[in-house]
């Protein structure tokens, strides 16, 4: 029964995201919902796996990675991290805004 609210979710905002689409006055709604149509796939797969993604008879603490590794990772995530977010805030800064009929290249 766990299952069944992301489904539930999925279809809403596929709908909602169907119907928003067709009114040319919101920009920013197909897009957030686009978002969390990708979050409730996401959900709805790590929800799948979580019963069996360790096996009952190992701990969560047997089975993580050794500290050295979780420490390198947490290093390398806090250089990467920043720069991509930078990035991403960067190009949807220089792309923002829609391209009119007649404009750009053709």
């Amino acid at each position: 029964y766990y299952f069944l609210p992301v489904p539930v979710l999925v279809l809403a905002f596929s709908v909602w995201l169907w119907r928003s689409v067709k009114k040319p006055e919101s920009h920013a709604r197909p897009f957030i919902l686009t978002l969390g149509l990708i979050f409730l796939g996401f959900s709805g797969l790590g929800i799948s796996i979580w019963p069996n993604i360790i096996p009952p008879d190992i701990s969560l603490y047997a089975a993580a990675a050794p500290p050295q590794s979780q420490s390198f990772m947490l290093v390398g995530a806090l250089i990467i991290i920043p720069i991509i977010l930078a990035y991403t805030f960067w190009s949807y800064y220089v792309f923002r805004g829609k391209v009119r009929h007649g404009e750009g290249y053709h």
